[in-house]
C-alpha cells in the first residue's frame, strides 16, 4: 500500500518499437513534470531506445507479446503513486498537464479519463467515431491494469472510483501517410484475426464482406464521418478495409487449423 499522507509521485509508462519519428515529442510533453518514464522496447533498431534514455526514461528491452501484455509488463515496473498510460504517437499539452497534476495533489478518485484528439495522416478528425473520444489512461497505481488482448488493449479499473472526466484533449498523432495506414491495416487485421480465433470466433467471406460494409456505415454515416470531409471517407473505408481483412484471415487461420488436425483412422 502506497502512504497517502506522502508527496503523490506520476510514473508514465510507454511501450515501443521503431518509434524515433514520434517518441522524443512525447517524451518532451512529459518533461520535467513526470517522476519517472518507464519504457518497454520490444527490438527497435532505428535508434528509439537511444531517445529515450537521452529523455531520462528507463528502457527496458523485452519480446513482443501482444499490446495488452506488453503494457501490463511496463505497469508492473512502475513505482508511482499515480500512472498516466500513453503511447509514443501523443503528447499531453500543457494545459492537460495542469489538469493531471491538480488531480493526482486533490485526488477525488482512482481513475481518470482523458479526452483524445486525432489526427489522421495531417487531418484532425472531430467526428467519424474518433471525436468524442475518451480514454482510461490516469490512474492509482494497483487501482488499474490491462487486458490481455493482442490488438486494442484497454485499461480495466480494479475497485476503483471513476473521476470526472478530464477537460484538455490528449494529442494523438495516429498516421503521418497512407502507406502507415496500410501497414497497420495489415497488421492489426492478423492480430485481430489471430485473437478472436484464439476466443472461438469464426470469419468467413460473407461475414467480411457483411463486416466491412457496416464498418464503412457505421464510420461515414452514424458515426457522421461525412462531416470530417474527404478525410473522413477515407478513414471509413480504412476501418472497413481492415475489417474486411481481419475476418478473411479468420477464416484462413481457421482453415490452417483444420488442415493440420490429425485425421481419424478409416
Amino acid at each position: 500500500m502506497s502512504d497517502r499522507s506522502a508527496p503523490p509521485t506520476l510514473s508514465a509508462i510507454i511501450i515501443t518499437k521503431n518509434e524515433a519519428c514520434d517518441i522524443g515529442a512525447c517524451l518532451a510533453s512529459l518533461k520535467p513534470w513526470v517522476d519517472e518514464i518507464i519504457v518497454f522496447d520490444s527490438g527497435s533498431t532505428d535508434g528509439t531506445q537511444a531517445i529515450c534514455r537521452e529523455h531520462g526514461a528507463i528502457v527496458h528491452e523485452t519480446d513482443w507479446p501482444g499490446f495488452g501484455p506488453q503494457k501490463q509488463r511496463a505497469l508492473d515496473q512502475a513505482r508511482g503513486t499515480w500512472v498516466l498510460s500513453i503511447d509514443a504517437d501523443e503528447r499531453v499539452p500543457a494545459e492537460l498537464r495542469d489538469e493531471i497534476l491538480a488531480c493526482i495533489a486533490a485526488p477525488t478518485a482512482e481513475l481518470y479519463d482523458l479526452p483524445r484528439r486525432s489526427n489522421y495522416c495531417g487531418a484532425w478528425i472531430h467526428h467519424s467515431g474518433w471525436s468524442p473520444d475518451y480514454v482510461l489512461r490516469l490512474f492509482r497505481r494497483g487501482r488499474a491494469r490491462f487486458s490481455d488482448d493482442l490488438v486494442h488493449e484497454r485499461v480495466i479499473g480494479v475497485d476503483g472510483t471513476r473521476g470526472e472526466r478530464l477537460k484538455t484533449p490528449l494529442l494523438h498523432y495516429t498516421y503521418r501517410d497512407f502507406s502507415e495506414v496500410l501497414g497497420k491495416i495489415d497488421s492489426y487485421s492478423s492480430y485481430g484475426a489471430a485473437q478472436k480465433v484464439a476466443r472461438g470466433k469464426h470469419g468467413g467471406l460473407r461475414r467480411a464482406v457483411l463486416h466491412g460494409m457496416w464498418n464503412f456505415i457505421r464510420t461515414y454515416v452514424v458515426k457522421l464521418g461525412f462531416l470530417d470531409g474527404k478525410m473522413g471517407f477515407i478513414l471509413a473505408v480504412s476501418n472497413a478495409e481492415a475489417s474486411y481483412y481481419r475476418y478473411l484471415k479468420m477464416m484462413l487461420l481457421r482453415d490452417d487449423i483444420r488442415g493440420n488436425e490429425p485425421q481419424a483412422r478409416q
